[in-house]
């Protein structure tokens, strides 16, 4: 079975013409962990989002699970195909799109996301990367809290055009970069660094 390290995509990817940073984070990925990683494609690569959006999905088999808690059911639609030859990621195998419906009181909600991994249908196969979304939605919930908790992000005076999300964008790095250093208090990695800024220097160039 595959190791995964789950991963975001960072920045706007070669097809918006903008610097790949999804790209060196699939490659810092791979390079450090010796797994494979799985990338969420959201709003902020629009073109590859748009074009991940356009495959024949319609003609594609679909695994679903429904399950029903604190009042509300979510059922979970996933269908996996292989990786186009446009999408430039390292290593990528398959692409993947996300439906996740929930009812609650009547209302009915829909969030549909696409993923690119590099693990194979052999290892990764639909159910198995349905729960291994599950599992990088959690990761993200805990990405935003330490932007939040320790990083400040909430009260960044940072508003204007795209600066916070570029702003967003290297708390991530931050945080992401002392994960794979092995740091599980970001917060104390920050001091550390701040003491030694050689290492952090280092820490860019090695991970």
């Amino acid at each position: 079975m595959a190791r995964i390290v789950p991963a975001r995509v960072l920045g706007r990817s070669r097809h918006a013409n903008r610097a790949p940073l999804a790209l060196v984070a699939a490659r810092v990925v791979k390079r450090s962990t010796g797994g494979d990683y799985v990338l969420t494609v959201k709003g902020n690569t629009p073109t590859l989002r748009a074009k991940l959006k356009k495959l024949p999905w319609k003609d594609i088999p679909a695994t679903s699970q429904t399950t029903r808690a604190h009042g509300q059911r979510a059922t979970r639609t996933t269908k996996v195909t292989e990786v186009p030859h446009w999408v430039d990621f390292p290593g990528a195998a398959q692409v993947a799109q996300l439906r996740r419906t929930v009812t609650c009181n009547g209302a009915k909600t829909i969030e549909v996301v696409y993923l690119i991994t590099s693990a194979s249908s052999h290892d990764a196969p639909p159910d198995v990367l349905a729960g291994w979304a599950r599992g990088h939605r959690g990761v993200e919930n805990r990405l935003h809290y330490v932007r939040d908790s320790t990083l400040r992000e909430d009260l960044s005076q940072v508003r204007t055009g795209r600066a916070p999300r570029t702003m967003a964008t290297v708390r991530s790095t931050v945080i992401g970069l002392l994960r794979m250093a092995g740091w599980d208090n970001i917060a104390a990695g920050l001091r550390h660094h701040a003491r030694h800024p050689e290492q952090a220097i280092t820490l860019l160039l090695t991970c």
